[in-house]
């Protein structure tokens, strides 16, 4: 990369914390310094491990690097990073072995099932068998979606996208009920109710602190790689209709430029991110007051009927990618304008 002047190294760091966390950002700032080129990594407020470094060490440490020189930047959420659950997908008991067998049963007799009075109370007795989370993450969640006992004030009833809903502990406190039953109820009500747990991001303040700061680049999802249990493809509305919007944290030019030109800047993407003559015509037009991201669902429409996660968005009129328009209010045109991008390292044949 150093030799071809191109290329940009991202990485995914543990979240653990400790010494080895700040040997690993030590070796990090030598491959920014010694490449010359750009340098990413995600940087996340954790309550993992058992001496996790704060969010606040990994902005100093952004400053050290480009104080030093380096071209480093730090890619950050614009909420928090979720395990998403519900009926038409996973719950967090489906390895459980009455659970199991019922959840290989089509919807509507798994919903019966789940209205029999004997069969829930085997299914809280499960409950109470499976693994708990580890107490060092003290009320957090493991940056994992394996099936251990939810922390259940730490799992939210999606009830909306403002980032307010109630935890299945509060609902189950309501209702005094147990949260099993309490999920069971909420699912029964409507099967295409969401289950929201943070893995990490979780406090608002520390993710507005990340995104505040010039070497940041709110840009960190994963909506590809388990489709059916997180994603984050709802970053960029949910910073125009939750921080700019609801919060007034950022102005809506702060927050355009954030979402469009630091990150193109940063990728080194040199005709994209402005409105200008020459650049390429890359454009999104919304409803800067009804911008906002949609409720996920579950669709069948993967090869095989797969599952997925599927978030819209609201208040976005037009989508143009090159051009041409791509989108009219969420439904495509059948226009694919989109080529495959090259960095001025690549090399053709």
């Amino acid at each position: 990369m150093a030799d071809l002047n191109a290329g940009i190294f991202q990485v995914g760091p543990d979240t653990s914390g400790g010494q080895a966390q700040r040997t690993f950002f030590a070796r990090l700032k030598r491959v920014a310094l010694e490449s010359g080129r750009p340098v990413m990594f995600g940087t996340i407020s954790s309550r993992q491990g058992k001496d996790p470094n704060p969010w606040t060490y990994q902005l100093e440490y952004l400053d050290e690097c480009a104080a030093a020189g380096a071209r480093m930047w730090g890619q950050t959420t614009t909420r928090s990073i979720n395990a998403i659950f519900s009926l038409r997908s996973y719950l967090p008991f489906d390895g459980l072995p009455t659970w199991r067998q019922v959840r290989a049963l089509p919807l509507d007799e798994q919903k019966r099932r789940l209205r029999d009075p004997a069969t829930r109370r085997q299914l809280v007795v499960e409950e109470a068998g499976m693994k708990p989370r580890d107490d060092v993450f003290q009320g957090g969640g493991a940056a994992t979606t394996d099936p251990r006992q939810p922390n259940y004030a730490n799992l939210y009833a999606m009830k909306g996208v403002d980032w307010d809903d109630p935890t299945v502990a509060q609902l189950a406190t309501q209702r005094g009920t147990h949260p099993v039953e309490t999920i069971i109820d909420l699912v029964l009500a409507d099967d295409n109710q969401v289950f929201v747990q943070p893995l990490v991001n979780e406090h608002p303040d520390h993710v507005l602190g990340m995104l505040r700061h010039p070497r940041t680049l709110a840009t960190f999802s994963d909506s590809g790689a388990h489709v059916c249990q997180e994603m984050g493809s709802s970053l960029q509305t949910h910073m125009l209709s939750y921080w700019v919007r609801a919060k007034q944290a950022f102005t809506l030019e702060e927050a355009v430029r954030k979402l469009s030109f630091d990150n193109a800047a940063a990728w080194e993407l040199n005709d994209r991110g402005l409105l200008r003559t020459g650049y390429r015509a890359d454009l999104v037009v919304f409803d800067e007051k009804r911008v906002r991201p949609g409720m996920p669902r579950v669709e069948h429409d993967l090869p095989g009927g797969a599952r997925r996660l599927v978030q819209k968005a609201e208040g976005i009129v037009t989508t143009v990618v090159n051009g041409q328009v791509t989108l009219e209010n969420g439904t495509a045109t059948g226009n694919l304008p989109g080529v495959l991008l090259r960095g001025p390292g690549a090399r053709t044949s």
